[in-house]
């Protein structure tokens, strides 16, 4: 099966460092969403935290997931390492499971293995010595694909975590 485009899909890809293979990224938002993600890590106060505008993204400080009160009161000190859904894995969003929407499913088994995790879902590992003739399918297929691993990894909470 092989998936033909009306336009060039951009995409970024990347050694994700997490999970050691290759990860794929929507070139279209994935800088926008490595704004948000070094925002919210960038924020000293619950308040602060809360004020961080998302839009590609779920903010896992808001009012929403903690009332701003008591411990997570406005003024309070804010570690993105300590939120909940972070510790849990579950924000960022894991950067190795987007191959799974990006890339046509004949690329998904032809390069890669959908990998189990107990807690965050699926994900494709993509080993980074298939890189070459990945890259080259991609392009002949008609994407346009950039590395930028830095950026793969703040995607994949990279920047913030107390492993990188």
């Amino acid at each position: 099966m092989t998936t033909t485009r009306s336009a060039t899909q951009r995409l970024i890809y990347g050694h994700a460092q997490l999970h050691d293979c290759l990860a794929f990224a929507d070139a279209n938002t994935a800088a926008e969403e490595a704004g948000e993600i070094k925002a919210l890590a960038a924020a000293r106060t619950w308040d602060e935290a809360r004020q961080v505008q998302m839009t590609h993204l779920w903010n896992p400080a808001s009012a929403d997931c903690y009332e701003p009160d008591g411990e997570y009161a406005d003024g309070k000190p804010f570690t993105l390492n300590e939120v909940g859904s972070v510790v849990e894995g579950d924000w960022p969003p894991m950067v190795t499971a987007r191959g799974l929407e990006l890339l046509p499913v004949d690329v998904q088994a032809q390069f890669g293995k959908r990998e189990f995790t107990a807690h965050n879902g699926d994900y494709l590992n993509i080993s980074v010595n298939r890189e070459a003739e990945l890259v080259a399918e991609l392009r002949r297929r008609g994407y346009e694909v950039t590395r930028d691993d830095e950026l793969i990894n703040v995607l994949n909470g990279r920047s913030f975590s107390p492993m990188a």
